[in-house]
């Protein structure tokens, strides 16, 4: 996914691994310890102690606006919201840096318990699971690779290939109107799916990108384009920079002399800005320069 990482002096991704790592086996060794409470104790501790409710809120757990999420209904809630963090996060783990993937973690997560809260803050009930986690990550992967194809296995057996804007598209009206017709009046959710929360997840991944990825990268347009008839043809923007490389290798050589030190400088300062922020901060300019690099201080 990134081309450029053979520049990298350290790689940056794997820290964005471990996080990944340790979530996933939070979440799985989080169901364990319930189902032993559960079954050896005929005990509810775990739920009662990081399941997110108004009533635990107004006693003081703050900590459950997050721990909520490490807890599951069952192992088909658990299976589909862990292969949703996985085959999603590892997407993104390349593309943003360690610091960047755990906020978004963090804030997906938190975002989503807030939104519940304050539309269920007068209610009872509680809300568990990592589904406006999964949400908050497909909508910033939706916002950064918004046509491209992805693969997934409907009702596990049948593949359809769709591309991620739809299919946030698609999820998101769906949460809309369940959320407006079933939890909103009610209290009570279709399928007691938590649609409040999916919204809440879905809102804070697509600030998180505009915010945290859009400005880091000083880039401000939005990130899922409306059609191509609607659309203006971009102003050409003005790089704050040059180095002196050629655009290709089989372009013909300048009759300047290729400063090859200043190149090296260019490339710490971009990789730099990858180990900071992320591949996808990176201009379009700035990834000429690494490929440019590429061809001319690693020749074949």
């Amino acid at each position: 996914m990134l081309s450029d990482r053979s520049y990298m002096r350290a790689d940056p991704n794997r820290s964005s691994a471990s996080v990944l790592v340790w979530l996933l086996g939070g979440i799985i060794g989080v169901f364990v310890v319930q189902n032993v409470f559960t079954i050896w104790f005929g005990s509810n501790l775990p739920l009662s102690w990081g399941g997110l409710s108004s009533t635990g809120i107004r006693a003081g757990k703050i900590w459950t606006l997050l721990t909520y999420a490490l807890l599951h209904g069952g192992i088909g809630h658990l299976l589909i919201n862990c292969l949703g963090v996985f085959f999603i996060g590892r997407e993104l783990q390349n593309a943003l840096s360690p610091v960047r993937f755990l906020q978004l973690v963090l804030i997906g997560t938190l975002g989503a318990s807030l939104f519940w809260l304050g539309v269920n803050f007068q209610r009872p009930g509680n809300v568990i699971g990592a589904s406006g986690l999964v949400m908050a990550l497909l909508t910033v992967f939706a916002c950064l690779y918004p046509r491209r194809q992805m693969t997934m296995l409907l009702f596990f057996v049948i593949p359809v290939t769709i591309q991620p804007v739809w299919l946030v598209t698609i999820l998101g009206s769906i949460d809309l109107l369940g959320f407006l017709f079933y939890e909103l009046p009610s209290n009570r959710s279709l399928y007691d799916v938590a649609h409040s929360a999916h919204l809440g997840g879905l809102a804070s991944g697509w600030l998180f990108y505009q915010f945290a990825i859009q400005n880091a990268s000083g880039k401000g347009r939005a990130a899922i384009e409306p059609p191509a008839w609607l659309r203006r043809k971009p102003a050409k923007s003005t790089v704050a920079y040059r180095v002196n490389v050629e655009s290709s290798p089989g372009a013909p050589s300048s009759s300047r002399p290729l400063d090859r030190d200043a190149l090296r400088a260019e490339v710490d300062r971009i990789l730099d800005k990858i180990n900071l922020n992320g591949f996808a901060s990176l201009t379009a300019e700035e990834k000429r320069v690494l490929d440019d690099a590429r061809h001319h201080l690693n020749p074949r």
